[in-house]
């Protein structure tokens, strides 16, 4: 059937992610498992879990080296990558912080993994994702086999979260997806809640929902008080993401996600999270966003200056690498 591998997977979000993929991969998949520190720990434990999915694992050198051989022999053959490695937010840290780390660990992970799996789709979780999208375009372009409609920013937690707190608002009504666009951190995200059937949100009360989506990461870093950040809700929305990808390689169907993708010049930014329907070939299309109040218009003027420059900030240390 399908081979999708969790590059992280002894993490806090890839521990719970390889869990979930196990539970709803189609019958007869692949899940393959890949950690610097965990990843034979965890394969022995999903193996038990009853379902007919097959777990492979890869254990890579701790310290990390370049280009692990691990990981390069696990990447064969892979359909879908779910790259979740890196460094968490901790207190007081911005996604910006995390850049220092995590920016090289990406460019590593998918230079390895695109040497053997060319034609994959690469699902990007790790942090932040405004830039590191860009530099996994770069990684892939630098090797030939850039494919823009199979290189995805996983933005979907912005989605369960603006779908949460509004459907906490306006209970009992409640919607099935909140569309949000732009990108995934802080005031770069955009809900569009005036898209949404229903009572409109206003005043105080559309702010302050507004607000709490965009702050969303730091509200649980603060409650986990050092411990963590958002690591179950994100496994939940990198395995939603997963799948709706698997579902349109394998034809199961045609969903429309939100994700951070390039925009193929349709945007003046060259990446945004926008709606893109799903297919045999990673993005089948790229969809409008829709009508926008003045309200959500100022948001995203406002998100697309720091998109910009976290994309600046992100193609530039690549092409300092590659």
């Amino acid at each position: 059937m399908v081979n999708v591998a969790v590059i992280g997977a002894g993490g806090g979000i890839g521990q719970p992610l390889s869990l979930l993929l196990k539970l709803r991969l189609p019958h007869g998949s692949t899940l393959s498992l890949f950690d610097v520190m965990g990843a034979p720990g965890v394969a022995a434990d999903l193996s038990h879990v009853d379902t007919p999915v097959e777990v492979k694992h890869a254990a890579g050198k701790f310290p990390p080296i370049p280009n692990d051989p691990a990981l390069s022999a696990l990447a064969k053959g892979v359909d879908v990558f779910v790259i979740v490695a890196g460094v968490p937010r901790k207190p007081g840290m911005t996604r910006d912080d995390l850049f220092k780390v995590n920016a090289g660990i990406c460019l590593d992970i998918v230079t390895t993994c695109a040497k053997v799996a060319p034609q994959a789709c690469y699902c990007i979780v790790t942090n932040p994702v405004n830039s590191t999208v860009p530099i996994a375009a770069q990684a892939l372009r630098k090797l030939g086999v850039y494919d823009k409609n199979k290189l995805f920013g996983v933005s979907t937690l912005d989605v369960l979260r603006a779908t949460t707190f509004v459907n906490g608002a306006r209970a009992p009504h409640r919607v099935e997806s909140v569309p949000v666009i732009g990108g995934h951190s802080d005031v770069t995200i955009v809900p569009l809640f005036s898209q949404l059937p229903g009572d409109a949100l206003k005043g105080a009360q559309l702010d302050a929902i507004s607000k709490r989506t965009q702050q969303g990461g730091t509200e649980v870093v603060k409650a986990k008080a050092g411990k963590g950040s958002a690591t179950l809700s994100m496994a939940e929305a990198g395995a939603r993401f997963a799948m709706a990808v698997v579902d349109g390689l394998t034809g199961r169907g045609a969903p429309v996600m939100y994700s951070y993708v390039d925009t193929d010049g349709q945007h003046e930014l060259p990446f945004l999270a926008i709606p893109v329907v799903l297919g045999r070939a990673g993005i089948a299309k790229r969809l409008p966003i829709g009508p926008m109040t003045s309200y959500e218009k100022k948001l995203l003027a406002e998100a697309s200056k720091g998109i910009a420059q976290n994309i600046k900030t992100g193609e530039a240390f690549a092409r300092s690498k590659l």
